[in-house]
């Protein structure tokens, strides 16, 4: 006969495995009267687990939805699924690729070596669809997700945009998803600074154990504060504009979040820029309203030729009729 806690995961592992169970049938599996199963049946209960009861000769037992999430028990080959499945969706733009991390990073925490090997087997034997961004290292997201998760402070080697590799010492705070690309908002120890580390430029060190209290950031200013600073470290192209539009309607159709200066109520003036001039004129004339380049002869020259190829494009549209 099975002990009570062993018993207990065992009937709860019947619950999860079938829909609707009779006591007779359980007895019969567990090894125990069914006056053991209702007594077991209540020690499930009484650990959260809402298990419906229905009277009568064909009557039994079924673990129903209850109003908190309680644990669940995983074979082997389904613990090894959850697995493939969270990494997949970590690497897809569908707006939980951070919490899939740290559920990624709770499950690969208790992951038997066996259960390790063979997920790592799978990923290993497993081609994808490149993403223009690059391969995202799941090894990483998930040192780095657990140490978020822990609040553990992280020591990590970095590869910096010239190539040269530095040692950091930091407090990650969270982790930002922007396109193919994730970022890491974490406190530099060392600086005494707020700083914002590419994860694929990441080699994490082993777990320092050391933990710290998290600095307190509401969810839309940690998106934000991440976007500002990569996307203007990354502006090759710079251009400052006055918009003939309210703020308000130009900030909804640009796609990141900057800073709007506010002229008057239908005028507004702003920076902005890119890597490429010809693409930042484009986004420029899809404001939906009349600008002027205050800065960026680059940008006055790629208008220019933007306009001239639309004016041929209208002259070739116009000479056919």
């Amino acid at each position: 006969m099975l002990e009570t806690s062993a018993r207990l995961l065992e009937l709860l592992s019947l619950l999860q495995a079938r829909r609707d169970w009779t006591s007779s049938a359980l007895s019969e599996r567990l090894g125990v009267s069914t006056r053991t199963v209702r007594a077991d049946i209540g020690r499930l209960r009484a650990l959260g687990y809402p298990v419906d009861a229905r009277p009568g000769v064909s009557g039994g037992y079924r673990l129903a939805a209850g109003t908190a999430m309680p644990p669940l028990l995983l074979d082997d080959d389904e613990a090894v699924a959850v697995a493939l499945g969270l990494g997949a969706i970590a690497t897809r733009g569908v707006g939980v690729e951070e919490t899939s991390l740290t559920a990624l990073a709770k499950l690969e925490q208790v992951l038997p070596s066996h259960l390790r090997r063979r997920v790592e087997a799978v990923r290993a034997a497993t081609s994808a669809v490149p993403d223009p961004g690059g391969p995202v290292e799941l090894p990483v997201l998930g040192a780095v997700a657990a140490a978020i998760r822990s609040q553990e402070r992280l020591r990590f080697g970095y590869t910096t945009h010239d190539g040269r590799t530095e040692p950091r010492h930091v407090e990650p705070q969270r982790l930002v998803n922007w396109g193919p690309l994730w970022y890491l908002l974490a406190w530099d120890l060392a600086r005494d600074d707020w700083r914002i580390f590419r994860v694929d430029r990441m080699v994490p060190h082993a777990p320092t154990g050391a933990r710290f209290r998290p600095r307190v950031i509401p969810e839309e200013e940690v998106v934000n504060f991440v976007v500002r600073r990569v996307a203007r470290s990354t502006w090759t192209y710079r251009a400052r504009v006055v918009v003939h539009a309210p703020s308000a309607e130009v900030a909804a159709r640009i796609p990141i979040p900057i800073e709007i200066e506010e002229i008057d109520e239908s005028t507004c003036r702003f920076e902005l820029g890119s890597n490429d001039p010809d693409r930042l004129a484009l986004s420029l004339t899809q404001l939906g309203a009349d600008i002027e380049v205050l800065e960026g002869d680059e940008v006055v020259a790629a208008l220019e030729r933007l306009a001239a190829r639309l004016q041929r494009a209208a002259g070739g549209a116009l000479s056919g009729r």
